[in-house]
């Protein structure tokens, strides 16, 4: 199986992705992804690891969850990705469903293949809502790699691609600054600010109390539209269905993707206000899109709302997360030079060390004990820790133990 996974890598590098290629080996992380199955990964030479990444929560209810699986299988035989321009039972039900479940007055879902053109579609909406431009995120924030999505991002990947705008129309400013926020609105001519709700790649630095709701209070003073970008931390991860739930906050919009998907079939939707959605029932051509909606990938994401609201799931999500938080506060408390911030909502964690670059090193050091985690990008001192939502107990402690391990093994290597 070695020289089949050396030649993938060498496909991947000639075909599809160097830069990542190249990146990973530098790292010491040599993966190619096999057998699949829960919250376990296998690498084709057959090493297991235990999927704490879940490739930003696309997997949260697992990897091939069998009554997702059996969902998709069962929606094939009879429907496929349908035709946009037309109703169907499947979009209009997921719809319904979504309006159920989403907090406030959101009710009309319009549905993408994925979280950035979903951003897309919200930040369209703002402008036009308004009959404003200027869009203001935070720094360092990161809401997919499509056009207005990348724009309001890290200027990085913005200023690669020459997608930040005029001057002054993507606007960022530090997370939890009110008064920064407050100067970015204070002209009058925001079309509304976005969001993550615990920012994914800068850590996920918890909101500071009262800061969301600041927001949204500003965007209420000065004509803007708040927009939920709840990607990562939505469908329960954060201890609530939506993480900005617990903030007092009833978004003008929000998105949501990723986990939507149940990991079988990209699907994402942004859900609107009836207040925002004019321009559904101006032009119903206003913004299309061919596999956004796709009817079998809505019967999954209808499921997977099915799933994520059970009671059972709902205490098991709680009981794993306390379960984790008061392993990870033991083993800090035996290296507390090194492991020095727990930063969580319900399962949604963030894990700063004490270098720099201490994120990045447990990611390899994780790797080669069996149990796989990503750095944050936009601070490598930090390693997100993103259980699944079905983790039951021996799973918490296999995960706990695999990062003791890890723990020793970094620090063993620094020596």
């Amino acid at each position: 199986m070695e020289t089949d996974k050396r030649r993938v890598q060498e496909l991947a590098a000639r075909y599809v992705c160097p830069g990542r290629v190249r990146t990973f080996r530098a790292l010491g992380v040599d993966l190619v992804i096999g057998r699949r199955e829960g919250y376990r990964i296998w690498d084709l030479d057959g090493g297991e690891l235990l999927d704490l990444h879940l490739n930003g929560g696309v997997f949260n209810l697992g990897h091939r969850n069998p009554e997702l699986v059996a969902t998709l299988v069962d929606a094939l035989g009879a429907l496929d990705v349908g035709n946009h321009h037309f109703p169907s039972a499947a979009r209009a039900e997921l719809g319904e469903a979504l309006a159920r479940h989403t907090p406030g007055a959101l009710q009309y879902s319009v549905f993408a293949s994925g979280g950035g053109e979903a951003i897309d579609c919200a930040l369209k909406t703002a402008r036009h809502a308004t009959k404003r431009r200027k869009i203001v995120s935070v720094a360092k924030g990161y809401h997919g790699h499509t056009g207005l999505a990348l724009a309001a991002g890290d200027e990085r990947f913005a200023a690669m691609f020459l997608s930040g705008g005029p001057p002054g129309e993507f606007v960022q400013v530090p997370w939890n600054d009110l008064d920064a926020m407050g100067g970015a609105l204070a002209g009058g001519d925001v079309a509304a600010v976005v969001l993550e709700t615990i920012p994914a790649t800068l850590g996920f630095p918890m909101p500071a109390p009262g800061y969301l709701a600041g927001v949204k209070a500003l965007c209420e003073r000065h004509g803007a539209l708040y927009v939920a970008d709840e990607v990562q931390t939505g469908l329960g991860r954060s201890g609530t269905l939506w993480a900005v739930e617990q903030h007092g906050v009833e978004p003008d919009v929000l998105v949501t993707g990723k986990g939507l998907s149940g990991g079988l079939y990209p699907i994402a939707a942004t859900v609107l206000t009836p207040r925002v959605a004019g321009w559904l029932d101006e032009d119903g051509w206003g913004h299309v899109s061919t596999f956004g909606g796709a009817e079998v990938g809505c019967r999954v994401a209808q499921r997977v709302l099915e799933i994520t609201t059970r009671p059972a799931a709902v205490a098991g999500a709680k009981d794993a997360g306390e379960r984790l938080a008061d392993g990870l506060e033991r083993i800090r408390a035996r290296h507390r030079d090194w492991l020095v911030e727990i930063r969580r909502a319900g399962l949604v964690m963030g894990l700063r060390f004490a270098h720099p670059q201490g994120g990045m090193r447990m990611t390899r050091a994780l790797y080669e004990s069996g149990l796989w985690a990503m750095f944050a990008a936009h601070d490598p001192s930090v390693l997100q820790f993103k259980p699944g939502l079905l983790a039951d107990a021996a799973l918490c402690d296999e995960i706990l133990e695999r990062f003791e391990a890890g723990v020793a093994r970094c620090l063993g290597s620094a020596a």
